[in-house]
């Protein structure tokens, strides 16, 4: 019986150090804080109940990821649509010029990321932030390897698209602000 709770007590560590990171994927799926933060607690929650069903530890991330996966198709079945809401801007004040171009950057990516369709995101989120290998998508999602490559394919071009448009439309209306001085 001793083993068991040093192993539980373990295991809890080692899912306390996920959290973030199970986060993160979350709130980049759904883009509400506190939604990300329910799917996260749920994900932990369930990992907790059924820890006895992780067959291999070095496996851990994937499982759960596919928990995660689960909570999100189960929030999103019941919801069938979500409501994105503004990020809220927690900087400094006053920042340096490149802290200030990197801000842009970041929201224009945030922008173009939130215009993907749900499964793009899924996709772009798990391979590009978490760098995971399109088999261990392919297995957390529940879809063909295939799918990863032609979501992840299309997902890439839409970012590239939306980015370049981002891009135009700064530089207009900038040569715009120009011409009126």
């Amino acid at each position: 019986m001793r083993i068991f709770s040093r192993r539980s007590r373990q295991f809890e560590q080692q899912l306390e150090m996920r959290w973030a990171r199970l986060y993160r994927i979350a709130y980049s799926w759904c883009h509400d804080p506190q939604l990300a933060s329910d799917l996260t607690q749920d994900t932990l929650t369930k990992a907790l109940r059924k820890h006895h069903q992780l067959k291999k530890y070095n496996a851990l991330d994937a499982w759960l990821f596919t928990i995660l996966n689960n909570c999100w198709r189960d929030h999103y079945r019941r919801k069938k649509e979500t409501v994105d809401i503004d990020e809220v801007n927690l900087s400094p004040a006053v920042l340096s010029d490149d802290e200030n171009e990197r801000m842009l950057i970041v929201n224009y990516v945030h922008k173009a990321i939130e215009k993907l369709s749900s499964d793009q995101r899924q996709v772009v989120t798990l391979i590009d932030l978490e760098e995971m290998t399109y088999n261990e998508v392919a297995s957390i999602l529940d879809i063909p390897i295939g799918t990863v490559m032609s979501r992840l394919s299309r997902a890439r071009r839409q970012l590239k698209a939306h980015l370049q448009n981002q891009n135009n439309d700064t530089d207009s209306s900038s040569s715009n602000l120009w011409r009126v001085k």
